[in-house]
């Protein structure tokens, strides 16, 4: 089964174009940075606006990537949520129209089940059942997955993602937009132990997590180690950096243990724009090492918002014969764990 995966949830246009037999044929993908990176964050309307202007050019580049005609195609799937409303609407719009147009059936996927499931793109993937770090600039969720659609939430952020926090540590040592990448950027020449900061819940039973008060403990470092001008110094933002990133890591670290403990499972996949973190990876490997167990993630770009994990997590939806109906509906919220097993 060929399957075309449009995701435009946010601020990246990804169309992909996935074979069941074949794996993935062709990815392509635009972001949005540059666009917002003036603002410091994402304008919603300028998000949908561009997606407009872009999912067309990319599908076409990605049918000619993979070296086959739209007539080709057997399925289209699209991101329906969660995300911006407006965005979502553009690839849904696009998926839908040119489905009906074909005769084909489209499914709208769930954004965080696509990001879940990229780690099954790569050539050694997990097998379930495993238990899952979600991690990105939304969202931030252990799950315990048996199969696809069998999703237990075992604790999530009751603030903060942990993206969005890395994004607002970002903004308080005055980078450029976004943030999160160039925190662990700055971080790599800080000094470690030169800032202790709180392992936010730790002390506390449950797998939930919260990174406010880990912000905050950030802003106060900050303006304590300021000058009369309202400056630090270079090395004081690497070693602020290094801090915050230790403590999340450090963070992530305990949950995936008490996770891996609790559901007796020795598979841990990290998945999400964060999962790319090199010392987050370091950090759960050890973990896994000393637990005997193993740790799947994805290559960088399928960390990141992209079109193959949306036709990867549809085509095997499709496979299994769910169907859209005629109604387009996207869902700015969607809960992971209603989700149902297809077929």
């Amino acid at each position: 089964m060929i399957v075309l995966g449009i995701e435009t949830s946010c601020d990246e246009t990804g169309v992909a174009v996935y074979d069941s037999e074949r794996g993935l044929l062709a990815d392509c993908l635009f972001s949005q940075v540059d666009i917002h990176a003036s603002y410091g964050g994402v304008v919603p309307e300028l998000a949908s606006r561009d997606h407009v202007r872009k999912t067309l050019p990319l599908i076409m580049e990605a049918l000619d990537k993979a070296s086959i005609s739209k007539t080709d195609l057997d399925g289209i799937a699209y991101t329906a949520g969660p995300g911006l409303v407006g965005a979502l609407l553009v690839g849904a719009s696009i998926g839908r129209s040119l489905g009906m147009g074909l005769g084909i059936p489209t499914l709208g996927v769930h954004h965080m089940e696509g990001h879940l499931l990229a780690p099954m793109l790569e050539a050694e993937p997990p097998q379930f059942p495993f238990v899952a770090l979600l991690v990105s600039g939304g969202h931030t969720q252990l799950v315990k997955v048996e199969a696809i659609g069998q999703y237990e939430l075992l604790g999530e952020s009751l603030d903060d993602a942990a993206g969005e926090a890395f994004d607002k540590v970002g903004k308080m040592l005055g980078l450029p937009y976004p943030g999160g990448p160039r925190v662990a950027a700055l971080a790599e020449n800080g000094r470690e132990g030169a800032f202790d900061f709180p392992r936010p819940m730790v002390n506390r039973p449950g797998l939930d997590f919260s990174f406010s008060g880990l912000k905050t403990f950030v802003r106060n470092t900050i303006a304590d180690q300021q000058d009369g001008g309202g400056n630090i110094d270079s090395q004081t933002a690497a070693d602020i950096a290094r801090a915050f990133e230790d403590a999340v890591v450090s963070t992530f670290v305990i949950k995936c243990r008490r996770a891996l403990q609790q559901t007796g499972l020795r598979t841990l996949i990290i998945a999400g724009g964060v999962s790319a973190n090199l010392r987050l990876r370091e950090g759960l490997q050890g973990l896994v090492d000393q637990l005997d167990s193993r740790l799947y993630y994805a290559q960088p770009r399928y960390c990141t918002d992209n079109g193959a994990m949306i036709a990867y997590a549809g085509c095997k939806r499709l496979q299994a014969g769910q169907r859209d109906d005629l109604e387009i509906i996207v869902m700015p919220r969607w809960p992971l764990d209603t989700l149902q097993t297809p077929g």
